[in-house]
C-alpha cells in the first residue's frame, strides 16, 4: 500500500518536472511575456544602494523597444514584454564557476535553482522569467564577471553597473541574458571573447568586413578587427540575426 503511494507521488513529481521542462522549451509567443526583476546590492556599497532606490521599469525602455521591433520583424507582430520590478534582495545567487567542468556547472545550476526557489514569494506571482540583477559600484569594480541565464527554470543572474552612465550597456547585457532564457545561444568564443564569424556578426557580408558598425545581440560585441571588439553602448548598436530568432522560436 505505502509502496504504491510512494510510487504514485514519484510519478506525479516526474510528470510535473517533465511538464515544466516542456514549458520552458516551448514558449507561447502568442501571449505577453512577464519578466520579474529582482535588484541586488551585490557589493554592499552605499552608492549601489542609492542607485537601486531610484531604479524603475523605465530603465528598460530600450529593451522593450528592441524586443518589440525584432518580434515584429520576425513574427509579423510585436510581442509585449511585461517587465515587473520585484523586491530588492539581500542574498546573492551562487557564484558562477570559473572552470568549464561539467560537474561544476551542473552543481552550480542546481544551487542556483534552489536559490530561486528559496527567494520566491507568493506575491511574485508566476513570471515567465526571473532575472536577479546584481549591481556593482563602477568606481570600485570596473570589470564584471560573466552573467548566466538558464532556459530550464527560466532564471538568470545578471551582473550590472550601478550607474546611469551604463544604462545602455546594462540593457544590452540584460537583453542578452533574457534571450538565453528562451534558448538563444552565445555566438562568441568563450576563450577570446571575440564574436564568432559569421553567426556572431551583425553584418557578415560587409565589405570591408571590419570594422563592424553593430553587434549581433548574442555575439555580444562589435568586431573592430579579427582580434579586437568593443561592447555596444546601447541596444541601438545591436541587432538580432535570423539564427537567434530561430533559436527562440520566432522563426521556423
Amino acid at each position: 500500500m505505502w509502496k504504491k503511494i510512494r510510487v504514485s507521488i514519484l510519478l506525479l513529481i516526474l510528470a510535473w518536472v517533465a511538464f515544466s521542462t516542456w514549458q520552458d522549451m516551448n514558449q507561447d509567443w502568442n501571449k505577453s511575456v512577464i519578466v520579474l526583476l529582482h535588484p541586488i546590492n551585490a557589493d554592499g556599497d552605499p552608492v549601489t544602494a542609492k542607485y537601486i532606490e531610484q531604479i524603475s521599469i523605465e530603465n528598460l525602455d530600450q529593451t522593450q523597444h528592441f524586443l518589440a521591433e525584432n518580434s515584429r520583424q520576425f513574427r509579423g507582430q510585436a510581442i509585449f514584454f511585461d517587465f515587473q520590478l520585484g523586491r530588492t534582495l539581500t542574498e546573492l545567487p551562487s557564484k558562477v564557476p570559473v572552470s568549464n567542468s561539467m560537474l561544476d556547472n551542473i552543481l552550480w545550476s542546481l544551487k542556483f535553482r534552489y536559490y530561486a526557489w528559496k527567494q520566491h514569494q507568493s506575491a511574485d506571482g508566476s513570471p515567465d522569467v526571473t532575472l536577479y540583477l546584481n549591481f556593482y559600484n563602477p568606481q570600485k569594480i570596473n570589470v564584471l564577471k560573466h552573467s548566466v541565464a538558464l532556459q530550464r527554470g527560466r532564471i538568470g543572474t545578471v551582473n550590472l553597473f550601478a550607474s546611469e552612465k551604463y544604462r545602455g550597456s546594462n540593457q544590452v547585457v540584460a537583453t542578452h541574458e533574457l534571450l538565453h532564457a528562451f534558448g538563444a545561444t552565445d555566438k562568441y568564443d568563450m576563450l577570446s571573447g571575440q564574436p564568432i564569424y559569421p553567426l556572431g556578426y551583425a553584418e557578415p557580408d560587409r565589405k570591408p568586413l571590419y570594422p563592424q558598425s553593430m553587434a549581433e545581440i548574442m555575439g555580444g560585441y562589435i568586431p573592430l578587427s579579427e582580434n579586437k571588439s568593443v561592447t555596444p553602448k546601447s541596444l541601438q548598436a545591436t541587432m538580432m540575426s535570423p539564427t537567434t530568432a530561430q533559436e527562440i522560436g520566432w522563426m521556423k
